[in-house]
């Protein structure tokens, strides 16, 4: 490697983790709010909110990091060539694709990074993130202690806690139940626990009146109680989540354990392999997205005001590679012997930048026709 291909790639590496944090804050500063807001209003801590955060990073930046390529790409070029960095290295005799090195070695390199992420990294963390959704979706104390509001655990149920202690001791404490329309309860109590027993979790109830009405008869009974045992276990969904996602499935399961899945989960071979060679195929979009920008670029002459005719033109490139990935996968998952359409993208991204640097590469070419032009006129 040369320095100045040296230079280039530390340049496009620089770009490449600038981009990145600037999407990812963007994009997690846009999902947290309603991540934020469903974690706090479930009664979990602020700890919790940052773990299931940490736990969707993966998936963020594994959307994020293409658009990085592509951007580190098409400004480290664009700086070059307006600062004639470009221009000099084209004259002292290097060509388009020789200079491409340094752009494809950074291809490869953040294509690494996407594999460790991709293949690795973003199933473990949808499968942790799964786990830990079905255990706090499944914490009944976190859901019922909220001081001062009226909370609807479950239908037909009401609960209302107006205080609660350090030592964990609640206050001003009401329930109603009616789930059996016929005979439908109300406790109210001045102080209760939460007592997590063999049998389940029990709300003890101190000092207290229960309330039944019975429709039938047109009666209400009241029961004044020193204690009373109300079972909360049935409130909410405690049960671990039995079955995980597609995305949740590591990928050496994919390889070797697609029928066993199928039976035993419900998804199609079809889904199997669109997912496993998904994972793939995001390793080759970062090198295709890198060299296509790289190459739209090298198609302009000099210019101090930039080359943002190219750049309009990448970014055109961009989203039609973006519009062909969401075409072919459901191709995939109705017939998976056609999973090699998955890598259509990358395919198409590599042949452009060849032909761009092709044409880019033969400046006489481009000369003779601008000159014949000139003559015609």
């Amino acid at each position: 490697m040369s320095r100045f291909d040296g230079y280039f790639l530390r340049q496009l590496l620089i770009l490449f983790g600038f981009f990145t944090l600037i999407l990812v804050g963007v994009f997690w500063i846009t999902r947290s709010v309603s991540l934020f807001d469903r974690v706090i209003s479930g009664g979990q801590s602020a700890l919790v909110f940052l773990e299931f955060t940490a736990l969707t990073l993966p998936t963020l930046i594994r959307t994020v990091m293409p658009m990085a390529v592509f951007a580190a790409a098409v400004y480290a070029t664009n700086r070059l060539s307006r600062e004639s960095e470009l221009t000099v290295m084209l004259a002292t005799g290097s060509s388009p694709w020789r200079l491409a090195r340094a752009v494809f070695l950074f291809g490869l390199v953040s294509g690494a990074m996407m594999a460790s992420i991709s293949i690795f990294l973003r199933p473990a963390s949808v499968e942790q993130l799964e786990l830990r959704q079905a255990e706090v979706a499944g914490d009944v104390t976190a859901q019922l202690l909220n001081e001062g509001e009226f909370l609807h655990p479950t239908t037909g149920v009401t609960v209302y806690i107006g205080r609660i202690d350090l030592d964990g001791t609640l206050r001003e404490v009401f329930v109603s139940d009616r789930r059996d329309e016929a005979t439908p309860v109300s406790y109210s109590s001045k102080t209760a626990y939460l007592v997590n027993g063999g049998s389940g979790i029990h709300l003890v109830m101190v000092d207290g009146v229960a309330l039944r009405l019975d429709q039938e008869g047109k009666t209400l009974s009241s029961t004044l109680f020193e204690d009373a045992s109300y079972d909360i276990s049935g409130l909410t969904n405690t049960n671990r989540m039995t079955e995980r996602s597609l995305e949740a499935i590591p990928t050496n399961e994919l390889f070797q354990n697609r029928a066993e899945i199928a039976a035993a989960e419900g998804f199609t071979e079809g889904e199997l392999i669109e997912e496993l060679h998904q994972r793939f195929s995001w390793i080759a979009i970062c090198v295709a997205v890198s060299m296509a920008g790289y190459a739209t670029l090298m198609l302009g002459s000099f210019s101090r005001f930039g080359l943002w005719p190219q750049i309009f033109g990448a970014f055109t490139i961009l989203v039609l590679l973006e519009g062909v990935r969401g075409f072919v996968s459901p191709i995939v998952v109705a017939d998976p012997g056609l999973w090699i359409v998955l890598y259509l993208p990358a395919i198409i991204g590599i042949l452009i930048s060849c032909l761009f640097l092709l044409i880019a590469g033969r400046p006489l070419v481009r000369g003779r026709s601008r000159l014949r032009q000139a003559s015609a006129a």
